[in-house]
């Protein structure tokens, strides 16, 4: 346990020092060429021309780590079939999100995105990931095309406000890595905690007000593919079965915003493809919020959501049971109090 929580570390270190000395390159690489997210459509929130691309700099953090870390330990029998998955697939959904941010404003639309992100979720099937403890097994396997196309979309629609994508990965990722520590899932804890350091590695440049970057579509559907694919692994709870559920709320937050922004959308006759001013981060803003508080509230709930995902894999089923209904509540509570608030 001891040298594995060594390697977890020295995961996340690689992953931060790379990502944080990365983005001030391909800030300069994205203002030279001209990748340049504009605020040229209502449904933008940000008033300046910024940089974009920042993306680029996770992912490659992560991945460095993930290499670093192959050439200086010995995996257990299966660990790097399930590793060459992540970086696999992650590489398809970030060239994805390359191109959409290159191309922008216009980008990829969303009938592109979904079948890119599909491939990708194909081939963590193909490598043997996916959720394994629903029958048949054709439901299994479109179930986890669902999950990870869904939640790489949901980081990405989440990405609305300076560090509100970024620090709901950074939850998420520690959450997974510290759920999963004692049960030794060492693919799950080494891609969380690489994928932990390139994004805090990027934080401090999307909160800066001289030197900001965005992470795009290449940053945002790659943290959300990541997750979903560590989501994957072993099951949760050797005492509760419900414990399977954990990642709905490690993942909670951005799921949320997808669902209700789709809803919103929707009951108003649009697509809930397009985009809008619907998001409930943007509802708290006009409620006199700052978008740090919002930041730091979403933050929070997340991580009240993972202790709430960590006690479930603990206590008995029916205490889990209570957990949920009780969480259920204060989710329709929420709702009813956002939906009044009306967005300009």
């Amino acid at each position: 346990m001891t040298s594995n929580v060594q390697l977890y570390l020295a995961a996340i270190a690689i992953a931060f020092a790379v990502s944080f000395l990365l983005v001030p390159l391909v800030r300069q690489a994205a203002i030279r060429f001209g990748w340049i997210d504009r605020p040229a459509s209502a449904v933008k929130t940000h008033k300046m021309p910024t940089p974009s691309l920042g993306g680029v700099a996770i992912w490659v953090g992560f991945e460095a780590s993930l290499i670093a870390i192959r050439f200086f330990t010995t995996f257990p029998s299966g660990t790097l079939r399930s590793l060459r998955a992540v970086v696999v697939g992650s590489f398809v959904v970030f060239v994805l999100g390359v191109i959409d941010d290159i191309r922008k404003p216009s980008g990829l639309n969303f009938r592109a995105k979904f079948a890119g992100q599909t491939l990708a979720a194909a081939l963590l099937l193909w490598y043997g990931m996916g959720i394994n403890f629903i029958t048949p097994h054709y439901l299994a396997i479109a179930l986890t095309i669902v999950w990870v196309v869904g939640i790489s979309n949901a980081f990405n629609i989440i990405d609305i406000m300076d560090g509100l994508c970024v620090t709901q990965a950074i939850v998420a990722a520690t959450a997974f890595l510290l759920i999963r520590m004692p049960f030794e899932q060492v693919y799950v804890n080494v891609a969380s905690a690489a994928l932990l350091g390139a994004a805090l590695g990027y934080l401090p440049w999307n909160f800066s007000s001289k030197r900001k970057i965005f992470m795009g579509d290449s940053g945002s559907m790659t943290l959300g593919f990541v997750l979903a694919a560590v989501s994957l692994g072993h099951s949760y709870s050797r005492v509760n079965p419900l414990g399977v559920y954990a990642p709905l709320f490690i993942l909670l937050v951005p799921m949320y915003d997808t669902f209700y922004v789709a809803v919103v959308r929707m009951r108003k006759g649009l697509s809930p493809f397009m985009g809008s001013k619907d998001h409930f981060a943007l509802r708290l803003e006009a409620l006199g919020f700052t978008r740090h508080q919002i930041v730091a509230l979403a933050g929070l709930a997340a991580a009240l959501l993972s202790v709430c995902a960590f006690i479930i894999t603990r206590v008995a089923w029916q205490w889990s049971l209570i957990i949920y209904a009780v969480l259920l509540a204060e989710l329709a509570l929420l709702t009813r109090a956002i939906s009044r608030i009306e967005v300009k």
